[in-house]
């Protein structure tokens, strides 16, 4: 009777160790999907320190694009408001678009592709997105191993009872990949001197 007791005993040790061993596991990997998170926003906090400098920079030559510039406005506003990370994912993706939009308008003002000033700031956003596009990755990554562990046995067992969900992959929003179109109407309608560009 004895010799069965103490089985029982180390049985349920092993098993609270094993518990226990599980848990800090997912609590790690919780914790990486978070740091690599933390990362993806530092870089989209450099993004938004970037654009007002290059919007400062061309807005007096581009002043008939308000269109454009109310986007990206609009878009980083959105993006302080966010409070989760897919919210910030999506208003990430419409900064991202507004500023696919601002990039197509400005092929057509060689003044500003002559401006220094601007071309050091497009160099430093083309690094910044850069970035983007790695530690979103990472993060992806990240989410990938931790929503593996959450689903393998045993681990599938106990992840609601400690409060561990699923996490969502970051990704792009449908039609994100596509180009805005510019239409260029070159007459002087007006009385302005600059070609009218509609988005």
């Amino acid at each position: 009777m004895k010799k069965i007791l103490l089985i029982l005993i180390g049985a349920a040790a092993f098993a609270g160790l094993s518990l226990a061993g599980l848990y800090n596991s997912l609590v790690s990997r919780a914790q990486g999907v978070e740091n690599q998170w933390a990362q993806v926003e530092t870089q989209y906090q450099r993004r938004l320190d970037l654009i007002p400098n290059l919007v400062n920079s061309v807005e007096g030559i581009m002043k008939q694009e308000q269109t454009v510039f109310g986007l990206i406005a609009e878009a980083r506003t959105r993006y302080s408001g966010a409070q989760t990370a897919d919210e910030k994912a999506l208003a990430a993706t419409q900064i991202e678009s507004a500023l696919s939009r601002l990039l197509v308008v400005m092929e057509n003002y060689p003044e500003i592709k002559s401006s220094e000033n601007v071309t050091g700031l497009m160099d430093e956003l083309a690094g910044t997105e850069n970035r983007i596009s790695v530690e979103r990755r990472r993060y992806n990554d990240l989410v990938r191993d931790y929503n593996t562990a959450i689903k393998k046995f045993p681990a599938n067992l106990i992840v609601g009872f400690f409060g561990f969900g699923e996490r969502a992959y970051f990704e792009a929003a449908q039609g994100a990949e596509i180009v805005p179109e510019v239409e260029i109407n070159t007459g002087d309608s007006d009385g302005s001197g600059h070609s009218d560009v509609f988005l």
